[in-house]
């Protein structure tokens, strides 16, 4: 049987050199034979077959191996899987060639930005290959390096090939951040620190940064939030926005709160408006029609108020009824709800619907003042000069439920909580793509706007602590402060294609998450719906929001803080502890241990370089790459199967070994209460939002039906107890495999890390 080299030669095939690599690659591992390998990958082997053919059936044969009884073929797989990445990168296993010649190389590939060469002197690069530790490459498990090696890893997307390794991609985004550091010592440091963080999986980085820092491209920001005006300059402005941002990795928020109502009237009734449904069907096109860097398609979700004219269209828009012309499948939806709708609901009385242009300061005060909003809605209420219409509080909201339940892409904003306890004395108006984005904006005019007094998109860069990784709190405050001085970097480095978007350099919001929440519960030996659960996430969230404000305000002594500090709640000493729903304090029995004065102290005296700090996002793909679970998410499975582009992706849940017991599992949860107040304890410190999720399993309830009632009393209990905002509806209806995750338009990346 004959063989095809890499470098053309032809050879005969030599069974011992599989030997050599299934010996090597199971070397020290438990629980894996070479000969289970083998007996899958005898019958795959034909004659001219090319060795690049063989080590691809090996990884194949050994991903096949994986599952939660055998779970450490996942370890066998990345072995061999490395092997073959540095085969086809550098032609050789080991032995990885100086990162000097490594960026010369990608340089003049336009592959890396030139500007890492003008930045820092051959010497400086030298010194850095001491810093990196190739040997980090097998700590990968197999889902991890395949989806760096499908996603994140730069490559030529038409031909598949790859210009680096692992470790090569961790050093050049730190070189890449830090770069404008004048002090060299200093600089040194500061990427070594963040090396050392990034590449042993401490700091989960997003898809924007992951696939786009280092290369010439400047666009890092995974949400985008645009606000669009009344009025068809800023329709039209905002939709070249999408496209433009789409474009550049970034997931899409709109609010279309302000836009009237389908048969309105425009120019004093010469022509009747079309309604938002026209204009949504343009958004989606476009949105559609771009893909973020290749990398993924583009998303989007819009946000609307309860009390909106069309708001029974909008509910149904993304169902599989109706015709294509009436509905908009393929943008997701939230719904913005506030304290009077929940009383209205509970007391089974009428809401009214308006048209937002004739009740313009309704809008104003919807959210951001529930007195005044009450106020003025109960006026509009007996007015007889505007349209109204009149609906049960519980119709339309069961209408919602069952839309959120039968599409699962039916979100909520509690649009007052969302103000309630934001950082900011600006007015949050809208969400993003995932929902754990809150920031001002106000309605894009035109493209080029960029004043303090006119249009303003919010944009948000992410990160987040991977807690399985983390062995002691005091761990926290090396990695926060790493993570802020890194994410304040990006917003400095990146560009802004959009002139309303540099609003981001005044405001600088950050957003850094949590991920491997699941694992680090089961490691502290509680489970979701512990009561005890409520304290240890209490415990290491006050950690890392401290310690979060503590690194802004280090980097505002040595940088100055944001321009717009002032329009923060935070310069007047109001931290996320002073705000929080006291629903929690139910939940919770433990005290708070830091020194929370000394900090509001520094605070007020020193400011803050970041308006935001935190925001809870999904971690899907991130999660494959760290090996954690998913963000605050309890896992469907011991065993998942990721479902994506590239093809199915085992993973197995950490220290399955030792913890297979420990676990929760998302279906296996009596309700969504214990995993609501967990969600409820976080946001008592996240200053914007969480991409928080309810869970479902039909076989539970003796129809076979999910009651409607159910998911009602959850979205209630979520706002009771301050909960933001509510992402997917999962279900489990037992007709598939609910270990098997698709990967979504938006995962990965956009919002989701």
């Amino acid at each position: 049987m004959t063989v095809h080299k890499r470098d053309g030669r032809e050879e005969e095939f030599n069974i011992e050199k599989i030997h050599d690599v299934l010996f090597w690659a199971t070397h020290g591992i438990k629980g894996v034979t070479v000969s289970d390998i083998e007996i899958k990958l005898g019958p795959q082997l034909r004659d001219n077959i090319t060795s690049q053919e063989i080590h691809q059936i090996l990884v194949q044969c050994t991903s096949d191996l994986i599952t939660d009884k055998r779970p450490n073929y996942q370890y066998v797989a990345a072995n061999l899987l490395n092997f073959y990445l540095r085969k086809e990168v550098f032609g050789v296993s080991d032995n990885m060639p100086p990162l000097l010649e490594v960026i010369k190389t990608n340089v003049e590939c336009d592959i890396y930005d030139k500007e890492i060469l003008e930045n820092y002197s051959e010497l400086e690069i030298k010194k850095l290959d001491n810093v990196i530790k190739h040997k980090r490459d097998y700590d990968f498990a197999y889902a991890g390096l395949q989806q760096l090696m499908d996603k994140y890893l730069l490559k030529d997307r038409s031909i598949g090939r790859l210009y680096e390794t692992p470790q090569f991609m961790y050093i050049m985004i730190c070189m890449t951040l830090h770069a404008k550091i004048k002090d060299k010592n200093k600089r040194m440091r500061h990427i070594k620190d963040l090396y050392n963080d990034l590449s042993t999986f401490k700091i989960s980085l997003p898809t924007p940064i992951m696939c786009g820092v280092r290369t010439p491209s400047r666009q890092y920001s995974s949400c985008t939030l645009i606000d669009v005006g009344d009025d068809l300059p800023s329709i039209f402005n905002s939709n070249t926005a999408v496209g433009m941002y789409t474009a550049n990795r970034a997931g899409i928020g709109l609010n279309f709160g302000e836009l009237r109502g389908v048969g309105s009237k425009i120019r004093n009734g010469e022509v009747v408006h079309t309604g938002v449904v026209p204009f949504l069907k343009m958004f989606e096109s476009t949105t559609k029609c771009c893909t973020q860097n290749g990398v993924r398609g583009g998303s989007s979700t819009s946000h609307f108020p309860f009390w909106h004219k069309e708001i029974e269209d909008i509910l149904v828009l993304k169902n599989n009824r109706g015709t294509d012309d009436n509905r908009v499948r393929k943008m997701d939806y939230s719904i913005q709800f506030c304290r009077l709708f929940y009383r209205r609901f509970v007391e089974d009385k009428y809401i009214t619907l308006f048209s937002p242009h004739e009740v313009r300061d309704l809008y104003g005060w919807f959210g951001y003042n529930n007195d005044k909003f009450e106020e003025l809605y109960e006026q509009y209420e007996r007015s007889r000069s505007i349209w109204k219409k009149k609906i049960k509080a519980r119709t339309l909201f069961n209408h919602f439920c069952k839309e959120r339940i039968e599409t699962g892409r039916m979100y909520v904003m509690n649009l007052d909580h969302c103000n309630d306890h934001s950082s900011f004395t600006d007015k949050i108006k809208m969400s993003n793509l995932c929902q754990e984005i809150t920031l001002p904006t106000t309605p894009l005019s035109h493209i080029d706007d960029n004043d303090d007094t006119s249009s303003e998109i919010a944009l948000c860069v992410l990160s987040a602590v991977n807690l399985g990784a983390i062995k002691k709190l005091d761990e926290l405050e090396d990695t926060c402060t790493n993570i802020v001085r890194a994410l304040d970097s990006v917003i400095e480095y990146q560009s802004y294609p959009i002139g309303a978007s540099r609003k981001m350099l005044k405001r600088r919001s950050i957003g850094v998450g949590i991920t491997n929440l699941a694992y680090y519960l089961a490691k502290n030996g509680v489970m979701y719906e512990d009561p005890e659960a409520c304290n240890v996430v209490d415990e290491v969230m006050e950690h890392i929001q401290y310690y979060m404000i503590k690194a802004s305000v280090q980097l505002a002594k040595e940088k100055g803080k944001c321009e717009w500090f002032d329009r923060t709640k935070y310069s007047k000493g109001i931290l996320p502890i002073d705000t929080y729903c006291k629903s929690v304090d139910k939940i919770v029995t433990r005290k708070l241990k830091l020194n929370w004065d000394k900090l509001r102290k520094e605070v007020k005296e020193h400011g803050m370089r970041n308006s935001t700090l935190t925001a809870l996002m999904p971690c899907e793909s991130s999660s494959l790459v760290t090996n954690s679970t998913n963000g605050i998410e309890p896992p469907r499975g011991l065993l998942s199967v990721k479902k994506s582009k590239q093809g199915l992706i085992p993973q197995v849940v950490p220290d399955i070994y030792n913890l297979r017991n420990k676990y929760t599992l998302a279906y296996d949860m009596s309700s969504n209460r214990g995993y609501t107040n967990i969600v409820a304890v976080i946001q008592k410190f996240v200053d914007q939002a969480i991409s928080a999720n309810h869970y479902y399993n039909f076989a539970k309830y003796e129809t076979g039906n999910l009651p409607m009632s159910e998911v009602a009393a959850d979205i209630l209990y979520s706002y009771k107890m301050g909960v933001k905002t509510l992402y997917y509806a999962n279900t489990d209806d037992g007709k598939t495999d609910n270990h098997m995750e698709e990967e979504s338009d938006c995962d990965g990346g956009a919002c989701k890390l």
